[in-house]
């Protein structure tokens, strides 16, 4: 199976291990008069996420790099930024070995903490237990009191449920793939130029390169069921 983990735009070079993710529940319980103990059933609270990911000092011929390879120094510094930025999208993409999509992840979430490990047993790579808290954007109220025009001494309101950026897209868009579509015609529909499928490629380089060098099709060929970064 093949994973590839994206933090934002940060593609982890070696995809970790073990992947948890935790819907924290938001139930309450209250005792009635007659009836004892209720669960009163809520929406499930925001989910926490938890991986070990390992980066290395060198390029090993497992590890996948967007470009080329990167300095674990580089990673370092791309995630402090996350930790010190706005929410972000977190993408996990799952592949069988068959090459089939399974399924995948995608939240906006913020890092809440992370550590830096060093082993020499372990040829001195870097490890980083990294724990995330998906975000949910939220909108605040604001009343606007104008003066009535009919003469009445009664002011009037409005309410505004948007609050500046709310209505931002994520930072991160991605489409799946359906039958027929092409690298084109989705950057048509999706962006509105199709000229821009290089771009696109380069985003998801890793995922189309694998599919398209297991069936010797070309690069820009692309297969229903795939999730493709969009931004």
């Amino acid at each position: 199976m093949a994973y590839y983990f994206y933090l934002n735009t940060l593609l982890l070079p070696i995809a970790p291990s073990k992947l948890d993710l935790k819907i924290n529940n938001k139930n309450k319980t209250v005792d009635l008069i007659n009836h004892g103990e209720v669960n009163i059933s809520k929406k499930a609270g925001l989910t926490d996420i938890t991986f070990d990911a390992r980066i290395p000092h060198r390029k090993y011929p497992f590890a996948t790099y967007k470009e080329e390879f990167k300095n674990a120094q580089y990673f370092l510094d791309e995630i402090e930024k996350l930790k010190n930025g706005k929410p972000f999208q977190f993408i996990v993409s799952r592949t069988s070995p068959s090459g089939t999509i399974l399924f995948h992840t995608n939240m906006k979430v913020t890092i809440e903490d992370y550590s830096i490990t060093e082993d020499a047993e372990d040829n001195s790579d870097i490890t980083i237990p990294i724990k995330l808290k998906q975000y949910r954007d939220y909108a605040t109220k604001k009343i606007v009191i104008s003066k009535p025009d009919n003469g009445s001494q009664n002011p009037s309101g409005t309410v505004d449920n948007k609050r500046p950026d709310s209505n931002q897209k994520p930072s991160n868009k991605t489409y799946k793939v359906k039958k027929g579509d092409s690298l084109w015609s989705i950057c048509k529909s999706q962006l509105g130029n199709g000229s821009k499928y290089p771009e696109i490629y380069k985003l998801n380089k890793e995922l189309m390169d694998s599919y398209n060098k297991k069936y010797k099709t070309s690069k820009y060929t692309i297969y229903p069921n795939q999730v493709l970064r969009l931004e």
